[in-house]
């Protein structure tokens, strides 16, 4: 962890920082208040060590400014003059504990040991509050489909291993929550679960997020930053869409599979990690290495178990019970009165091809609810496409017109896909094109 000491005693500050050094932590000092908010508001810090007495200052009167700055910060009230008094005053205005002097370095030891038990405890709070708060229902991973079996057998048995695993499949197909399920199943279950989405930013933006950065290693580095590896420590950090990691980013994570090891950026100091790496692709990864776009040494190392996941078209066996589960939770969600889908749903649901694959039936089967007003979701309730007697593109008999082709086509990528960009980068033309084909047909 990083500590602050402030004490306006220069050889206790420095005995105490020589202390947490040799436990592995990082420190820095700070003599009065002044120099501990300035140095609070450069870096990043996990606690504190606050003398109750500093000079003219009283530590009590610093510890809610010091809160106020940084509010996840545990601060450890250190005093020779202990009492009840001044330990419930110091607890009232926030503090993690109290230590009394003298002390050894085991209780201190101890002591940090607590504090990152709680920051453990505290990281996995925020990771389940942030799933409770997409509000994503839970992908039911029973199957009746053998290849689906398969690939669940494999995946689970190496759940306990410290294998990475690589999961590939087309987009919606379950990849992150199979990710999920792989982590509840290991030995670092009770470690955080933390995601990287390797699309979403630039390489220089992506290298920050998932190493962390100084402050000052860049414009707007206004202070030290964390990065994903250091929140997944004791965990699993799932690289999800690894095929779009950029090219030059690549040789880093190479050697954060290879040596356990990697630096923030603007950092020249090497930390080790303990994290198992998870990582998921809809790309021929081959095909980008022949392309020159992946490493092909990195595709090797991600590819130690390689797990793949069919779409939803060959697993017909599976897609009206998954569609009825997830009708249950839409249902239980708007407190609707529907008994189920109509016949005719059923039968569009197991014949339409899901391009979009699970993602593309969770969200016809949210829109079929909120649309419902009786019973049944009826056929009216589903998107065109889906209710369509037989995809546009396979009347053999009826004349079908380009405007109708590319119509159609444009549906079931943006169904694909989770953003317009991704759609328009897809479909080859800009956003601004892919806006105005939608206007144009009405999608």
């Amino acid at each position: 962890m990083n500590v602050l000491v402030i004490d306006d005693d220069t050889t206790l500050r420095r005995t105490l920082r020589t202390s947490l050094e040799s436990f592995g932590h990082e420190a820095a000092e700070a003599r009065d208040s002044h120099q501990a908010l300035e140095t609070l508001g450069r870096r990043t810090f996990d606690a504190a060590l606050l003398d109750l007495r500093l000079a003219e200052e009283q530590g009590l009167d610093l510890l809610p400014r010091l809160l106020a700055l940084a509010p996840g910060l545990h601060v450890v009230i250190v005093t020779a003059y202990a009492t009840i008094e001044t330990a419930v005053e110091a607890m009232r205005r926030g503090a993690f504990d109290y230590l009394p002097k003298p002390f050894t370095p085991d209780q201190l030891r101890l002591m940090l040991d607590r504090i990152a038990r709680m920051r453990r405890l505290q990281s996995q709070v925020d990771e389940l509050e942030e799933r409770v708060r997409a509000v994503v229902p839970e992908i039911d991973l029973q199957t009746a489909e053998p290849t689906m079996r398969e690939a669940l057998e494999v995946a689970f048995k190496t759940a306990a291993s410290e294998a990475t695993i690589l999961l590939r499949g087309e987009s919606g197909t379950g990849k992150g929550v199979l990710a999920q399920a792989i982590h509840a199943r290991s030995p670092r279950a009770a470690g955080p679960f933390v995601t990287v989405h390797c699309p979403s930013l630039s390489a220089e933006l992506l290298e920050s997020e998932l190493f962390g950065h100084v402050q000052g290693a860049f414009t707007g580095a206004i202070r030290d930053t964390v990065g994903k590896a250091s929140m997944a420590e004791g965990g699993t950090l799932f690289l999800d869409e690894i095929g779009d990691l950029p090219l030059a980013l690549q040789p880093k994570l190479l050697r954060l599979l290879q040596e356990r090891c990697y630096e923030r950026v603007g950092e020249a100091r090497t930390r080790a990690s303990n994290i198992r790496i998870l990582a998921a692709t809809n790309h021929a990864l081959e095909t980008e290495i022949t392309a020159g776009r992946f490493r092909e040494d990195l595709f090797y190392r991600l590819n130690v178990i390689e797990v793949t996941l069919p779409p939803l078209r060959q697993r017909t066996a599976d897609i009206l019970p998954l569609a009825q589960h997830l009708l249950g939770f839409f249902v239980r969600q708007s407190g609707k009165a529907i008994s189920g889908f109509a016949e005719p749903v059923r039968e569009a649901i197991v014949r339409y091809p899901w391009p979009g694959n699970i993602r593309e039936l969770r969200n016809v089967v949210e829109r079929g609810v909120i649309l419902a007003s009786g019973p049944w979701v009826e056929l009216r309730h589903l998107p065109a496409q889906v209710g369509s007697p037989a995809p546009i593109d396979q009347g053999r008999d009826a004349p079908v017109t380009l405007d109708q082709i590319e119509a159609d086509h444009i549906r079931r990528t943006l169904a694909a896909t989770a953003t317009i960009e991704e759609a328009a980068a897809k479909l080859g033309i800009d956003p601004s094109t892919l806006y105005r084909k939608r206007k144009r047909y009405g999608i």
